[in-house]
């Protein structure tokens, strides 16, 4: 039974692999540049914008309706994911699928219903 799950444990060491190798190169290879050892100076340091120097503070914080929404998107994005493939397989599963699905939506739905009430959704 455990010979199943091989060729994903192999997926799972190469993908780990492959991130630890593309870090320890880069890191190899990052401080010479034709035989040159790079030293960092302030204008590598400094923030850059389009070529042009930064006016004012470069941290800028963003309204949590922006957060707000993108995690909206998200939730209903996911939802998409999720009923493409029951849409798919749908007459091969049943009456079973249609209320499973059917309790899914109906949960996003009072989740979207409870953002609406608490006027997460009103852009100010």
């Amino acid at each position: 039974m455990l010979t199943e799950y091989v060729p994903v444990a192999l997926l799972l060491v190469i993908g780990v692999s492959f991130g630890f190798i593309a870090l320890i190169a880069a890191m190899l290879i990052r401080p010479f540049i034709l035989g040159k050892k790079r030293k960092r100076n302030p204008i590598q340091l400094s923030t850059y914008e389009c070529g042009l120097e930064t006016i004012g503070p470069t941290w800028v914080q963003f309204r949590i309706g922006f957060y707000l929404y993108a995690l909206l998107f998200v939730v209903f994005d996911v939802e998409t994911v999720f009923l493409y493939p029951w849409a798919v397989a749908y007459r091969q599963m049943g009456l079973f699928a249609l209320v499973e699905v059917v309790v899914f939506v109906a949960i996003l739905l009072v989740g979207l219903a409870y953002a609406w009430k608490k006027r997460a959704l009103v852009w100010k």
